[in-house]
């Protein structure tokens, strides 16, 4: 038996989800998710992989000075999600969208699409929180996907 305290799916899927190192492969834990996938705590987040490359766009949208960033996220379609295709992300800021700022870590894309068909079922639009956080490695996405529940 597994000497971390985390759920049976998350044990079974551990090898899909990135690891928890300073590099641009993002971060979340299935663990964060009931069977349903809803988050359990409103402080569940996921950091967003391929950030590097996107430096620029993310040091533009910080200095709009926006109060609030917002997460745009396309739904996958029935193609996409066979052949497991990546979930760009875009950010919502001061009346703007950026260009794409990173991607869903592999092995979180089931908990973000049911976030947006919880908003979109909810009536409202389907972004998610989101914050640019400054790290060892540069600008980073951190979406409060917990705020979703």
């Amino acid at each position: 038996m597994a000497e971390r305290n985390e759920s049976v799916f998350a044990r079974m899927v551990g090898s899909l989800l990135p690891s928890r190192g300073t590099d641009d492969a993002g971060r979340g834990t299935l663990d964060d998710y009931d069977y349903n996938l809803r988050p359990k705590k409103a402080s569940a987040i996921i950091r967003l992989a391929e950030s590097r490359s996107n430096q620029d766009e993310l040091q533009r949208t910080l200095e709009l000075g926006a109060s609030e960033l917002w997460a745009m996220i396309s739904r996958r379609g029935p193609e996409e999600e066979r052949t497991d295709a990546p979930m760009p992300v875009r950010i919502f800021a001061g009346g703007r969208v950026s260009a794409v700022v990173g991607i869903v870590p592999r092995g979180l894309e089931a908990p973000v699409d049911d976030a947006l068909g919880r908003l979109i079922g909810a009536g409202k639009p389907p972004r998610i929180p989101a914050q640019i956080i400054s790290t060892r490695g540069g600008l980073r996405v951190q979406l409060d996907i917990g705020l979703t529940r």
